[in-house]
């Protein structure tokens, strides 16, 4: 009696695993690097907060929108001018990006500003192409702490021009 409850349960078995016959798509590898050359840096300020009663020390606005074109250097890091706000002077403090994720902090100074302003993206990349967040935190000593979050997209649009300037458009 065993056996003749089994053969059915066998068959509905084989039946089962020969409709899944299709072979799915293989996973996308991501890109162990970051192409070097110029990118265009599209940025929308999603949020901003002023982390004490004053103004943020900010020029940026809830909602702006930007452009930025600046270059990803050869060793596949994004310059400081592609992730900073304008006019910052900003050094790398860390940064990590490598096989599909991007994760780089700066730290900045602005003139007429006594403090620190520190931007940091976290996301994803593609050979030719990123997107994800730039968290900016200050610790200003005056007045204008703020929190500012703008979500980004960038693409490769060419080479670096020979001089490596940053350029920026709005």
């Amino acid at each position: 009696m065993g056996m003749i409850n089994m053969v059915p349960v066998a068959a509905m078995a084989m039946a089962l695993a020969a409709c899944g016959g299709e072979a799915s798509a293989p996973a996308e590898q991501p890109a162990s690097s970051l192409g070097a050359g110029l990118y265009e840096l599209s940025a929308e300020v999603t949020e901003l907060a002023a982390t004490e009663k004053d103004a943020p020390a900010t020029k940026l606005k809830l909602g702006e929108k930007q452009v930025i074109r600046a270059c990803v250097s050869s060793d596949g890091k994004p310059t400081p001018e592609l992730l900073a706000e304008a006019g910052d002077k900003c050094q790398v403090k860390d940064s990590y990006v490598r096989n599909g994720r991007i994760n780089q902090q700066l730290s900045c100074t602005r003139k007429g500003v006594d403090g620190q302003i520190n931007p940091a993206i976290d996301g994803t990349f593609k050979a030719d192409s990123f997107e994800g967040k730039i968290t900016t935190n200050t610790y200003i000593y005056n007045a204008g702490d703020y929190r500012l979050v703008r979500q980004v997209t960038a693409r490769r649009v060419g080479d670096c021009p020979p001089e490596g300037d940053a350029k920026t458009a709005s």
